[in-house]
């Protein structure tokens, strides 16, 4: 088991840096001649959808499916396996929404119209995290890498359940019948006994177009296709086979096109007045103050209340490093926001805002957490 962490640790740290990367490419080209040329492309049709909603709708269910197979493995037998291990993570993950969500409300709550982007600032990028956390190597203890993704992993369930609640804004009640006995199927061949992939792989594409015409977002439909996938004690279960397959292919491909796709946005003609409107500053300082608050506080709380114990070699400053990478929201934020709001303009100032909070909280979480590893090694 420890092997399989460690691998996947190595595997999202890479994807990561590569998300990085392509985030960075996607920022140069839209401000550069070939901005055209990159939101003309984006916005080509292919077939009934255009590049960019094939992209968020369908590609990123593949997303997913794998959250929610991370999701049940980690349930089933891995580090949220009891509700002793599940204590610590579910309380700074929960902390670390609704703070977000508050200091977002508190800055926007006086616009019109802004409310429905309470969400965007409460959700953590995993791979984006972990990778600007690889960058420290050895400095980082391990129990604070897992530590981290155990947070990120709950923080993605309530994510999944935010974006079905609350960006669902009509419902088709034969399509969503239809995804209902899908899904019962899917089941259905789990209590069969059922171990081939084929089947469940054929029944989620069909859940995903019944979501698709219900009216809640499609990518739901990855998460409930993969609660339906059998997990076994071994690696050659169909859960952990699946898992193994996609990650490569999320990681390094699906997660790095969503932000290159997304993170494009053009800053002509755009000041300081821009910045500071209520709509990016309440989303960034969201994400940097908001996240570092909730879920360090509630971790410092739980340990003072003798319910829960730090991460285990970890000293406190590096846990509240920890807790500054936690504002790293990009993914699941620029996806959100996407959700929220449809008006372009208000979809850059979301961009805007998702970038400066992300950026600014990996910054500051890793040369704390850099200087935190120097200071203790020079005792």
């Amino acid at each position: 088991m420890q092997s399989a962490i460690r691998a996947f640790l190595r595997t999202e740290a890479g994807g990561g840096i590569v998300l990085i990367m392509t985030a960075a490419t996607a920022l140069v080209a839209a401000n550069s001649p070939a901005a055209e040329l990159y939101f003309g492309l984006l916005h080509k049709k292919a077939g009934p959808l255009s590049l960019l909603h094939w992209i968020n709708d369908a590609l990123m269910a593949l997303f997913f499916l794998l959250v929610g197979l991370e999701i049940k493995r980690e349930f089933v037998g891995g580090h949220l396996a009891s509700w002793s291990d599940r204590l610590l993570p579910f309380l700074a993950a929960a902390a670390g929404m609704a703070v977000p969500a508050l200091v977002y409300t508190a800055f926007t709550g006086g616009t019109p119209g802004l409310a429905r982007g309470w969400a965007i600032p409460t959700a953590t990028d995993i791979a984006f995290a972990i990778g600007v956390l690889a960058l420290l190597g050895s400095r980082a203890p391990a129990s604070l890498k897992l530590f981290l993704t155990t947070v990120a992993i709950v923080d993605d369930m309530g994510a999944v359940a935010i974006i079905a609640l609350a960006y669902t804004p009509a419902i088709n009640g034969a399509a969503l019948l239809a995804a209902a006995i899908i899904f019962a199927a899917m089941l259905g061949l789990g209590r069969l006994g059922v171990r081939r992939l084929p089947p469940y792989l054929l029944l989620a594409a069909a859940l995903w177009g019944a979501v698709l015409l219900s009216g809640v977002h499609a990518t739901i439909a990855g998460v409930l296709a993969a609660f339906a996938i059998p997990i076994g004690s071994g690696d050659r279960s169909p859960l952990h086979r699946l898992e193994h397959a996609l990650h490569p292919w999320v990681a390094f491909g699906i997660v790095p096109l969503f932000g290159f796709a997304n993170a494009g946005v053009s800053f002509a003609g755009v000041g300081l007045a821009d910045i500071v409107r209520p709509l990016p500053l309440g989303i960034a300082l969201g994400l940097f103050l908001g996240k570092q608050l909730g879920i360090f506080g509630s971790v410092r709380l739980a340990v003072a209340l003798g319910i829960a114990q730090r991460p285990n070699g970890a000293t406190w400053v590096q846990v509240y490093g920890v807790a500054l990478l936690c504002g790293i929201g990009f993914t699941m934020s620029l996806f959100i926001g996407g959700l929220a709001f449809h008006d372009p303009l208000l979809g850059d100032e979301v961009k805007i805002g998702v970038l400066g909070g992300s950026l600014l909280s990996a910054i500051c979480g890793y040369v704390l957490l850099r200087f935190s590893a120097a200071a203790r090694q020079a005792k």
